[in-house]
């Protein structure tokens, strides 16, 4: 059981990150690698994984862009099928953190609770949680 955990936490990353991919070309197409690197908090090496992965499927197109200095410099477009597919993936992240926060949420509650009325009024004041 542990494995398929491991495979499903790897796969919810690398979910992450081509979502997070597709979000960033949508808006800003001729972003380079170097800068999806650090906006994305990961190497190089796995941007360009990532991206030839998400061209592989069809869903991101690479293009020379002719004003660029550096003539190696690319201007990434979503496809159809990625269009397509970002929308289905926002949906699902959207889904996936409004639970997170759901859960968050109810947590944050039980543990104000547990502080006691001598403690709540030593603490530090977070506001009400709705």
């Amino acid at each position: 059981m542990p494995a398929i955990t491991v495979l499903n936490s790897k796969s919810k990353i690398q979910e992450e990150a081509h979502f997070q991919i597709l979000r960033h070309v949508h808006e800003n197409p001729e972003i380079s690698q170097r800068e999806l690197s650090a906006r994305l908090g990961v190497s190089l090496g796995a941007v360009n994984y990532c991206l030839k992965a998400l061209m592989d499927r069809g869903l991101v197109k690479a293009q020379n862009f002719k004003r660029s200095p550096n003539k190696m410099g690319y201007a990434y477009f979503l496809t159809p099928a990625g269009m397509a597919e970002k929308t289905l993936m926002t949906a699902s992240f959207l889904k996936r953190k409004m639970t997170e926060y759901e859960a968050l949420r109810i947590e944050i509650n039980e543990l104000s609770r547990e502080i006691s009325p001598v403690d709540s009024a030593r603490r530090v004041d977070l506001g009400e949680i709705k």
